[in-house]
């Protein structure tokens, strides 16, 4: 299957079992194999908030939380949702899910919804 069908495949089947869209998009340059998953700009409402009292000049003195704020990334309750229906274990990084080319299918069977077990070798 080439990577456009994959494409279109994955977004039709997240959108009818969730109701809503999400955006599948591929790689460029060296990273042309690779899709990524991820909720469209308006939804992506997570951002790093600086904690008050904090410095600012650290990591640690931020805390990423669901400002309702457009085109930032994933919000903790979009990561969940995005994860079950992948049948994924553990809420989606806040940037979406990546996925190499070896595992369109597979990708694309999590999201019309067909259990995926991995097997270890």
């Amino acid at each position: 299957m080439d990577r456009n069908e994959t494409i279109k495949r994955i977004r039709a089947a997240l959108k009818k079992r969730s109701g809503k869209p999400w955006s599948v998009t591929g790689g460029r340059g060296t990273a042309w194999g690779w899709l990524n998953i991820t909720a469209p700009p308006k939804r992506c409402t997570g951002h790093g908030v600086q904690i008050p009292g904090s410095v600012g000049m650290n990591p640690e003195d931020y805390e990423y939380k669901d400002t309702g704020e457009p085109n930032g990334n994933l919000n903790p309750a979009e990561q969940k949702e995005l994860a079950q229906l992948l049948s994924l274990p553990d809420p989606v990084h806040h940037q979406g899910e990546s996925i190499p080319a070896k595992d369109w299918q597979e990708y694309i069977d999590r999201a019309e919804g067909r259990l995926w077990r991995h097997l270890e070798n």
